[in-house]
Parts: structure tokens; C-alpha cells; sequence
């Protein structure tokens, strides 16, 4: 029997052997994808979101032969998904607006906002604040990302990629 496969941003990717593993793991130390990180290891921090299938999961939780099969986005691919050349809006918004002190949540936080945007290109704060409500950011910079996540909406509906 083959070995179990996924799409991890595009590529096709042969799991290894090891039944314990995490897809966090795997993306980490197998494939070197080390934009989602390693922070409470319970699935509830944020730190290691990515999506399966387009949808936000925390991988630290997602046994890696449960995802057998299935698309894996990262912060790595996120610009893959744009339009645009260079950086996800989402990603240069950040950037624009310094949302990021010790970097540790910014990739669930950038995860999360793009899922966001994707399902409403022109949230309310109260909305981004919701969304972003379950990705712990221990530096405190919640203003500079509210206000990423807002230019973010902006770029992509200046781009035609919303409403």
C-alpha cells in the first residue's frame, strides 16, 4: 500500500511513518514550514493555526495521517493564494501597520484574519475582534492588528479581490 499523501501549499508531500505525529510536527521538522509554531500544544493558543481545506485548524492538535488526503495551507503558501505578486495582503498589512512585537501569535493571527476576510471582505472591528479572539497575543499589540486586518480588507478590495 502507498504512503499516505497531502497537498501542503500546492505540493504534494509523502507522510512519513511515524503514526504519533502531528501535522505540526510534520510541517515543522519534516518539510521545514516553520511559520506555524509550537506554543500551548492543546489546540488552544492559535500559534499553529493553518488551514486544512481551506479552513482555519490548529495543527498542534490534528494527527498528521488524519489529514491524509487533504489540502494544507500555511503562512508559507498564503501568497500563493493571492492575485497579486509578492506578500498576501493580509501579510503586508501586517507588516505596514508593525502588527507584530515578538512574533510568536502573528501567524495565527495572519491564518485567522485571512480566513476571515475570505468569508467577509469588509468586517466590522467588533467582527475582527471576534475572529481573532481565540489567538492569544501575549505582547499586546491587539490595536496594531485590529488595524492590519482593516488596511488588509482595504488592500484586497483595492486589488478587485472583494466587494
Amino acid at each position: 500500500m502507498p504512503a499516505p499523501t497531502l497537498q501542503v501549499n500546492g505540493q504534494a508531500v509523502t507522510l512519513p511513518d511515524s503514526a504519533q505525529a502531528t501535522l505540526l510536527h510534520v510541517l515543522r521538522n519534516d518539510l521545514a514550514l516553520n511559520g506555524p509554531k509550537y506554543g500551548c500544544g492543546l489546540g488552544q493558543c492559535g500559534a499553529c493555526t493553518v488551514w486544512v481545506d481551506g479552513v482555519p485548524a490548529r495543527a498542534c492538535v490534528i494527527p498528521a495521517q488524519g489529514v491524509a488526503g487533504r489540502c494544507i495551507t500555511t503562512l508559507e503558501g498564503l501568497a500563493g493564494l493571492s492575485t497579486q505578486p509578492g506578500l498576501h495582503p493580509v501579510q503586508q498589512a501586517f507588516i505596514d501597520e508593525q502588527a507584530a512585537q515578538c512574533g510568536y501569535c502573528l501567524n495565527g493571527m495572519v491564518m485567522m484574519a485571512a480566513a476571515l476576510l475570505a468569508r467577509d471582505p469588509a468586517p466590522s472591528e467588533a467582527a475582527i475582534r471576534c475572529e481573532l479572539s481565540r489567538n492569544l497575543c501575549r505582547c499586546g499589540t491587539h490595536v496594531e492588528i485590529v488595524r492590519a486586518v482593516q488596511r488588509a480588507a482595504a488592500l484586497l478590495r483595492a486589488a478587485g479581490e472583494g466587494p
